[in-house]
């Protein structure tokens, strides 16, 4: 029996594109979108910062000293994390499951500036009880650890736990972990999945 469901936030909840993040950090930082790329993903900082084992002040000091600029700090935050928008065929799928009474949470791979970013501006996330969070976990999907840290938060066993996430490697990873997954392509297939098991959805 299904006692929780929780949800990927990237391109699941919300859409983002790290293309716009490196364009806008490289405007604010007088750089090109590429430098920023090689930066930040290809030498593989934003994902220390997404499994907390850097802070906000430790990216950006990283951040200067691999491209050699100093940008406003708050600014360059901004650019980093105003690239999400809201998956908007989603909202009524979450706001029936959380009028049907189901427990919701969000299980993701993010950092605290797009975490602060987002949390302030996007009110579906109001219909979420827990949050399973990379940078707070100290791990990050498709680690197996995440998983079952994420059911301790949830507290509820794995196999009562429904995930979604567009990323198969992260969906093949919560099935090993014992969860009821599958795999993100749209919110019509998501509503199917869900009445498929008796899933009550005040949708």
């Amino acid at each position: 029996m299904l006692r929780f469901f929780y949800f990927d936030l990237g391109n699941v909840l919300l859409k983002f594109d790290h293309n716009l993040a490196c364009s806008q950090m490289g405007e604010v930082a007088g750089l090109s979108a590429e430098v920023v790329r090689q930066a930040v993903f290809d030498e593989g900082v934003q994902w220390q910062y997404e499994r907390g084992e850097i802070t906000c002040q430790q990216f950006f000091d990283v951040f200067c000293h691999r491209t050699g600029s100093r940008p406003n700090f708050d600014a360059l935050q901004y650019a980093a994390s105003a690239i999400f928008e809201l998956n908007v065929s989603m909202a009524p799928i979450i706001a029936g499951l959380a009028a049907a009474g189901h427990p919701l949470g969000v299980l993701s791979n993010t950092c605290v500036a797009h975490w602060n970013h987002i949390r302030s501006r996007y009110s579906v996330l109001d219909f979420f009880d827990v949050f399973a969070l990379s940078f707070e976990i100290g791990a990050m999907k498709p680690e197996l650890r995440t998983y079952y840290a994420a059911a301790r938060i949830a507290g509820v066993a794995p196999h009562e736990i429904f995930f979604t996430d567009d990323r198969l490697e992260n969906v093949v990873a919560a099935l090993q972990a014992g969860f009821d997954a599958v795999l993100f392509t749209n919110a019509r297939r998501l509503m199917q999945d869900l009445r498929q098991r008796g899933v009550i959805v005040n949708y």
